[in-house]
C-alpha cells in the first residue's frame, strides 16, 4: 500500500497504488504484465518509518489508556473494530489469528471500545493504515487491490503497521512486511521470525513506556 500524508493524517502501508476500476469479489487474481509492472513502480520507494511509528504510537496510547488500571496482566490486548469493512470479514478474522499465533506478548482480539478500526472502499493509492490526528488509527483495505494481491496477506500486513512493523519493500516474499515488493505472484502471509520477535519487543517494551506516561499524567 501507498504511504499518504495530510494535516492529520500519518499513513503507511503495502505501496500498491494503481486503481484496477471498480470493485469485485474480495480474491487475488492475477494481474497482467504492464499492470503488475505499474503497481510496483509506484510503491517501491515509499519508506517511511516516522508515519509508522506515529500510527503504532497512536494504537499503543489507546491501549495504555485503558490498561493503565491492569498493569499486571501477562499480555497486552488489542481490540478492533471490523463493522466498516464488511466485505474482509474473514480476511480479517484470519489476519488476527495469523498475529495472534506469532505472538505472546499481544493479543488482537474485536469487539467495543476499539483501539483501531477496519474501513473498506476504493482508493487510487491502494490499502494503508493511517492516524487521524486524535490518537486513533484505521486500517482502509482497497477493493482494487485485494483483488491484484492475495487479500489475507495485504490484511495481515496492514495490521502488522497496528503492531509496530515498518514497511520492507525490498524484502523476500517470507518478510510479511515486504507487501507487494515481491509481486501478486506472492502469497505468503506470515510474518517470518524476526517480524514475530520485533513486535513481541515493541509490546513487551513500548506499551512499559505508554503506561509510565499515562500512570504519570493521570
Amino acid at each position: 500500500m501507498k504511504h499518504r500524508n495530510t494535516a492529520v493524517s500519518a499513513v503507511l502501508g503495502l505501496g500498491i497504488a494503481a486503481a484496477l476500476g471498480t470493485a469485485g469479489p474480495v480474491q487475488a487474481v492475477t494481474p497482467t504484465a504492464p499492470h503488475a509492472q505499474q503497481s510496483v513502480s509506484h510503491y517501491a520507494g515509499s519508506k517511511q518509518e516516522s508515519d509508522n511509528k506515529a500510527f503504532f504510537d497512536a494504537v499503543l496510547k489507546s491501549v495504555a489508556k485503558k490498561r493503565a488500571a491492569h498493569p499486571d496482566a501477562a499480555s497486552v490486548t488489542v481490540v478492533y473494530d471490523a463493522s466498516a469493512a464488511p466485505s474482509y470479514q474473514s480476511q480479517i478474522a484470519a489476519s488476527a489469528q495469523i498475529w495472534n499465533a506469532a505472538e505472546s506478548n499481544v493479543t488482537l482480539q474485536e469487539g467495543s471500545g476499539a483501539d483501531f478500526t477496519y474501513r473498506e472502499g476504493d482508493d487510487p493509492q491502494g490499502s494503508y493504515a493511517s492516524t487521524d490526528g486524535h490518537g486513533r488509527g484505521y486500517v482502509f483495505l482497497d477493493h482494487a487491490q485485494t483483488q491484484e494481491y492475495d487479500s489475507i496477506r495485504v490484511t495481515a500486513h496492514e495490521t502488522g503497521h497496528v503492531l509496530g512493523l515498518p514497511d520492507t519493500y525490498d524484502g523476500p516474499c517470507s518478510e510479511l512486511m515486504s507487501g507487494g515488493g515481491p509481486g501478486p505472484s506472492c502469497t505468503n502471509r506470515q510474518p517470518d521470525a524476526q517480524e514475530r520477535a520485533q513486535v513481541d519487543a515493541l509490546w513487551a517494551n513500548g506499551l512499559a513506556k505508554a503506561l509510565a506516561k499515562v500512570n504519570k499524567s493521570s
